[in-house]
């Protein structure tokens, strides 16, 4: 595993109210599949905002298949979907294969 990929926190149900509702710093999460074409092609996409974010933004992973109660709770529909948390709350939200801009 590369020192890159370590910076995207994996996340599951149980560590969500911790990482993400609880975090101290805003959490962009990434709500993907292992299916999904272009939510792999994303990744290499936040690994470089992981690192280029580092201390002010948490990057973090969500498989959907494995935490569909989560994805539920949140409306995703579609995946890729990335949502902006700030203070446990959503604050923006980008769906689809978007450009790192």
């Amino acid at each position: 595993m590369t020192k890159e990929l370590e910076k995207v926190i994996p996340l599951n149900a149980t560590k969500w109210s911790e990482k993400v509702l609880n975090s101290d710093i805003p959490v962009l999460v990434d709500f993907w599949a292992e299916w999904c074409g272009p939510c792999r092609m994303i990744g290499p996409t936040l690994e470089q905002i992981a690192l280029s974010l580092e201390g002010k933004v948490k990057v973090s992973k969500l498989n959907v298949d494995q935490n569909r109660e989560i994805a539920m709770k949140y409306n995703i529909q579609s995946i890729p979907s990335l949502v902006l948390f700030k203070n446990g709350s959503e604050v923006a939200r980008i769906v689809g294969l978007q450009k790192k801009n």
